[in-house]
């Protein structure tokens, strides 16, 4: 063995290995050290490379590397860069980082960490004052079952007869016990309704202003409603809605029971076919030309702008034809509202200017004077 190397157990190695020219002996552990700054100063002089090298390896200063190997721990800075140059250093000799970090801490406690009492000592504690306080907890338990006791011991009384024993139980059906008349009972009155419903709230001269229709004239109410067209049954979804939506629609068909619907086109496509359910609804599209053809006639309600049309009159119906027909009921509706409208506000002006020239003719005539009298 050479003087400036170390000398390593070789184990098993073969001769024809170690006589290889790329043969380098293992890397001497960290652990087997006496201290960390040897086993630094071990595996540096094994690698052959010197401070300075590692020096610029690790970019740790020299002088830090020096007292590492010297294992004087007062020349390095703060704890963090300690370990940091430690790790560094290991890992650039090819040692386990971990291990060194680690025996670099056992080595050079942190002073600012308090040492912690040792188990025995701690248990040593308890076992001299758990008298005490068993005793103490004791001591708060009987304290309140003595003062619950005491509580329910002077808050008992003696049994009493009863207030209502003095009550003779001679009042039957309909008497007032302690009164010798006795009250009859009348017939049992009907149930007040579950709910009401609040009278319309009618601002006053804008119903008459609006239908010309003075809501307080019975006369006037009964004339309108006579004059009035009978309200048809109104559309009332009961299951599902096919077809366009309802802004894009004035004709509805409604199935009153279970039922085929086929829709076709002029080209012969089909446009809706289905077994509709009893309460389903087809929405017909505007501007469509098709034909609706059904197997039953009344099995269908025909719905034109909302409100009932009655029933479809054959098994084939041009479609065309029933949005004609909701068009000019709507055009119809329309004009009758507006003539309505019209005749009420001209009758509003009329009564207006009746009541202003009704008020100039009874006004009073102021007398006139003259100079001599």
């Amino acid at each position: 063995m050479g003087s400036g190397r170390m000398a390593l157990d070789t184990g098993t190695v073969p001769e024809e290995f170690r006589d290889h020219p790329d043969w380098q002996d293992m890397v001497p552990s960290i652990t087997d050290a006496a201290t960390l700054g040897d086993g630094l100063r071990a595996a540096r002089t094994h690698s052959g490379r010197s401070l300075a090298e590692l020096s610029s390896i690790t970019r740790v200063p020299t002088r830090y590397l020096t007292a590492l190997e010297q294992n004087d721990f007062s020349v390095l800075p703060n704890r963090v860069f300690s370990i940091g140059y430690v790790r560094a250093y290991a890992g650039a000799l090819g040692l386990d980082e971990q291990l060194a970090v680690e025996r670099f801490k056992r080595e050079a406690p942190d002073p600012s960490v308090p040492l912690q009492p040792p188990v025995g000592v701690a248990f040593e504690e308890v076992k001299r004052y758990s008298p005490r306080l068993i005793a103490a907890g004791m001591a708060l338990v009987l304290a309140v079952v003595g003062w619950n006791v005491f509580q329910r011991v002077s808050l008992m009384r003696a049994p009493q007869p009863s207030d209502l024993a003095s009550v003779p139980e001679s009042w039957t059906l309909g008497a007032v016990p302690g009164q010798a008349e006795f009250m009859r009972l009348s017939a049992p009155r009907p149930a007040p309704p579950d709910q009401t419903v609040p009278a319309l709230y009618i601002t006053p001269g804008l119903e008459a202003e609006l239908t010309g229709i003075d809501p307080a004239s019975p006369e006037g109410l009964a004339a309108a409603a006579a004059g009035a067209p009978p309200v048809q049954k109104a559309f009332n979804p009961r299951g599902a809605i096919y077809g366009a939506s309802a802004s894009a629609s004035q004709v509805v068909l409604q199935a009153r029971k279970s039922a085929y619907l086929i829709v076709r086109m002029a080209d012969g496509r089909v446009l809706f076919a289905r077994q509709l359910a009893a309460g389903d609804a087809w929405r017909a599209p505007l501007g469509v030309a098709a034909t609706v053809e059904v197997q039953d006639v009344t099995a269908f309600d025909v719905y034109l702008n909302g409100e009932h049309g009655g029933a479809l009159e054959a098994t084939q119906t041009s479609l065309n034809q029933l949005n004609v027909r909701a068009q000019g009921l709507a055009r119809q509706a329309a004009a009758e509202v507006a003539a309505r409208t019209e005749a009420a506000r001209t009758a509003a002006v009329q009564a207006q200017a009746q009541a202003q020239l009704e008020a100039a003719n009874t006004a009073p005539v102021p007398a006139v004077t003259t100079a001599g009298g």
